[in-house]
């Protein structure tokens, strides 16, 4: 009896770790592994902390960024950078315990010197293809892509493509995107070399350009599944646009945007439809075709999402806006179910985890609130810090918030694991 007594224990314990292994997945890029800012199925999050409950962990984060935490295995990496000393660098932290593994300046010198003050040197998150990191900055009227080991030794480095926008001075915005061995980086600005590229993950070479038109524009691109196949698309310079993961090639183009936005696209692929948002000058959230002759099936002009992604959950599309209005809208027609005001301004993106919707303000509060049409359901507010423009990172029962206090002159940032 005693035997089998341990053999059962020994056989829950390895069910236990299993599952805690298939919960914890990589977030080894922006918006997640498929994309879509879902965390992985079996994930939670506390719905309640502050700077006394839930914090297991919380560590000074030296500089200013607005990127968003990557976690590959036990490693969590981080951009920043020093306006003083004019540097940008990767820094790698120990998942469990927060502690400080690496600090490795990438770039000295050669910073942009005109920004929005909204933006940083260090915005762009960090993408991985689990076997390495790459590392994206603005420097020397550029988009310079870096690749490190895990360990954070550099592979090597390219300038990916020129970023030197003459009208509007407002920095780089778009993240990395890891697709089937390439790094995608997109550059729309008003100059020759507006683009997005696809380097190759192993070497830095270029493997495609497809040229954007010579205006402002700030999203990064999605990995959208349309009718089983992956395609790139994105919204801005007054178009959807749709590309080939693998040659670049334009698959379809339709007009329907504005000027600039800067939110990445989602979509639904059982409906064949993907939105958008923004932006300036003129406020839209609208649903395309992924299929056919590509049309705008619904526009809606009241809802502004200009930096922020919005979230698709089941047939619904959740966005919070710019001045902290959070819709739920019915994908297939536009319809709204509820509006509710939140609060504050907001840069930082809705996130789902466990049927649950958790946004940050740039005040530092965190809203939680149910996933549902049947009207706003409030879930929890949460304070810490006094400033976030990062989006939270799911993995596990964690959430890896990066958040900020203090004013401009003696402003700290940190980084912090939400658990119970």
């Amino acid at each position: 009896m005693r035997r089998a007594f341990g053999s059962l224990l020994i056989c829950c314990c390895l069910v236990l770790v299993s599952t805690a292994n298939l919960v914890a997945q990589d977030w080894l890029q922006w918006r997640g592994p498929t994309g879509d800012n879902y965390a992985p199925s079996g994930s939670t999050a506390p719905v309640a902390w502050s700077e006394s409950e839930n914090i297991v962990w919380n560590v000074p984060v030296p500089g200013r960024g607005h990127s968003s935490p990557t976690v590959v295995g036990d490693r969590i990496y981080l951009t920043t950078a020093d306006e003083a000393a004019l540097t940008q660098t990767l820094l790698i932290y120990d998942r469990h315990s927060g502690k400080q593994l690496k600090e490795t300046v990438v770039h000295r010198g050669g910073v942009t010197a005109k920004m929005h003050p909204n933006n940083t040197h260090a915005s762009p998150t960090v993408a991985s293809d689990g076997q390495r990191v790459f590392a994206l900055f603005n420097n020397g009227d550029a988009a310079w892509l870096t690749a490190f080991d895990l360990d954070g030794t550099q592979l090597w480095q390219q300038r990916a493509i020129g970023f030197d926008p003459q009208r509007y001075q407002f920095g780089f915005g778009s993240s990395p995107v890891y697709i089937d061995g390439l790094i995608v980086v997109t550059s729309e600005y008003d100059g020759p070399e507006s683009g997005i590229v696809a380097l190759d993950a192993s070497t830095g070479q270029q493997r495609w350009k497809a040229e954007r038109p010579q205006s402002l524009s700030y999203s990064s691109v999605a990995r959208a599944r349309v009718d089983g196949q992956i395609q790139l698309i994105t919204s801005g310079n007054n178009t959807f646009s749709s590309y080939d993961p693998q040659t670049g090639q334009t698959l379809w183009s339709t007009e329907g945007t504005t000027y600039a936005t800067c939110g990445t696209m989602v979509w639904d692929e059982q409906q064949g439809l993907a939105f958008g948002s923004g932006g300036y000058p003129d406020t839209f959230t609208s649903a395309v075709r992924t299929t056919g002759n590509h049309d705008i099936v619904w526009t809606n002009r009241k809802v502004k999402c200009y930096e922020q992604s919005m979230l698709i959950v089941g047939d619904y599309l959740y966005a919070v806006t710019d001045r902290g209005l959070a819709h739920c809208l019915r994908t297939s027609d536009g319809e709204e179910q509820w509006n509710k005001r939140l609060g504050g301004r907001f840069s930082s993106s809705p996130l789902l985890v466990d049927g649950k919707i958790y946004v940050s303000n740039e005040r530092g509060t965190t809203f939680v609130f149910a996933a549902t049409p049947d009207g706003f359901q409030s879930l929890g507010e949460n304070q810490l810090g006094t400033e976030c423009f990062a989006t939270p990172t799911p993995v596990g029962n964690r959430l890896y918030h990066r958040y900020a206090t203090g004013s401009r002159a003696d402003r700290q940032e940190y980084l912090a694991a939400i658990g119970e």
